[in-house]
């Protein structure tokens, strides 16, 4: 059977080529190769998630391949090893997601998206069903409902509150109900559902929280289930659906409080806060209609209507900017403004600052990782090489930092040099955007979607050493 690697025909869509070309299989090595000198304080796992489809699969698009989880062991400046593992869920063995009786069957997804860790339990996520728990080690143990009490699909960027510890996330749905907020304790118990309003069925991929309030984006990309089948996204732009952010208060008072704002989509929020005057500042990267066209066509999505030929290439340049909206919930009134024309994507922080105000952003850019100071305007970037592919990047907060040193620590990235030169995860000083050291992969890392940096919490953690397959 040909490989996904090897298909590099005419026919061979974009999200199976380059930087985004799928892995066929699972591999196991130790003590990898480190260049500079990895910090003695990176104790712990790099774990990142992305699709990678089977050898001679075609998912359709981008974002429906198999999940397939990377990671890395880092200790006392060493790189004690690496694997990969794809996350065994129900649909990898061949269950449908939707049932013959048109009900659907929330544990047959594919778990591609991200990866995170909460209340002693480490969940591979995708925004239709729900998460699957895994291992230190990658195995998959199963589903999870939270002991029953989820019932519809769970976001693939929850936001956990730094003060509370609580665990904030959503599912919506082209059914209703269409979009349903859930809170974890900080133990990990599901304490609340809570049914929000919406017109209809959107790809709410993120959102947004303050220390008072959840922030919606409902954004004019639809359902449109006449596009299902062959394993693509059944979902389109709408110019007639408009574009809104929602305010909602946390402690369950009043209704959500819309604000129109200029038609756009946003994969990925920044953060969000609070200022002195009680207005929500919200930062993400936003996509013009023309943007997200592109891109989606690109991914495989269909859209509707013909493209202009912007130049977006996937895996090369990103076609959202970095965004800010003001909101007010005094007047009703809602501020925007761009904060850099640069194409961009993946934007992270210091995330003991979710929802409170923050002063740095990190993103992605062609080549590059960018670091926004949103507080003075200045912008700095880390070139990552030609033809490189560089990933999220997952900032690390250093132990010794103290009040004030918001950018105290490094930013882990795992960087696609393309099929022939491999990858390498990358640490930079997320001070400066200096090289610290860099881990050579024994094998080449296909560009992903999102992970989390796992701190170790002593010697009885769970996957302390991989058994070697």
């Amino acid at each position: 059977m040909t490989t996904s690697e090897d298909r590099t025909g005419p026919d061979t869509p974009p999200y199976l080529l380059g930087h985004y070309a799928p892995v066929p299989d699972e591999f196991d090595a130790v003590e990898l190769t480190v260049t500079g000198a990895l910090p003695p304080e990176l104790d712990g796992r790099y774990l990142r998630n992305g699709p990678n489809s089977r050898p001679g699969e075609d998912p359709g698009h981008l974002f429906t391949g198999h999940g397939m989880l990377h990671g890395v062991r880092l200790r006392d400046g060493r790189a004690e090893w690496y694997r990969n593992r794809w996350v065994r869920t129900t649909r990898l063995a061949g269950a449908p997601y939707n049932r013959p009786d048109g009900t659907l069957d929330l544990a047959a997804v594919n778990a591609n998206t991200h990866v995170i860790a909460h209340a002693d339990r480490l969940l591979a996520l995708v925004e239709n069903g729900l998460p699957y728990e895994v291992t230190g080690e990658l195995d998959t143990v199963g589903p999870c409902d939270f002991g029953g009490r989820l019932t519809t699909a769970m976001t693939a960027h929850p936001k956990q509150d730094p003060v509370t510890g609580e665990l904030l996330f959503f599912g919506y749905s082209a059914r209703p109900p269409h979009l349903v907020y859930h809170r974890l304790s900080a133990s990990g118990e599901l304490v609340e559902s809570r049914d929000v309003s919406v017109p209809a069925g959107t790809m709410m991929h993120d959102f947004a929280i303050t220390e008072n309030y959840v922030v919606w984006l409902d954004l004019p990309v639809v359902f449109d289930l006449r596009l299902a089948g062959g394993g693509g996204m059944p979902m389109r732009w709408d110019d007639g659906y408009g574009a809104r952010l929602g305010l909602m208060r946390r402690d369950g008072t009043g209704d959500v409080r819309w604000f129109d704002i200029e038609p756009c989509y946003v994969f990925h929020v920044g953060n969000a806060h609070e200022d002195e005057a009680g207005r929500v500042v919200l930062d993400a990267v936003r996509y013009s209609r023309s943007a997200f066209t592109a891109m989606w066509q690109t991914m495989g999505g269909p859209v509707g209507s013909p493209v202009a030929d912007t130049g977006w290439v996937l895996g090369e340049t990103q076609g959202g900017n970095v965004h800010r909206w003001r909101l007010d919930p005094a007047t009703g009134r809602v501020d925007e403004r761009p904060i850099d024309d640069r194409g961009v994507e993946m934007p992270t922080i210091n995330d003991d600052l979710t929802g409170r105000p923050s002063r740095y952003l990190y993103t992605v850019a062609e080549r590059a990782i960018i670091k926004y100071d949103t507080l003075s305007g200045a912008s700095h970037a880390y070139g990552t090489g030609d033809g490189s592919s560089p990933g999220e990047a997952v900032f690390v907060p250093a132990r010794t930092a103290t009040a004030g040193e918001e950018d105290a620590g490094w930013l882990l990235t795992m960087v696609s040099h393309g099929p022939a030169q491999g990858s390498e995860l990358l640490v930079l000083d997320a001070r400066d955007l200096t090289r610290v050291a860099a881990v050579e992969m024994p094998r080449r890392v296909p560009a992903g979607v999102h992970g989390s940096w796992i701190p170790e919490r002593g010697p009885d953690a769970a996957g302390e050493r991989p058994s070697q397959d």
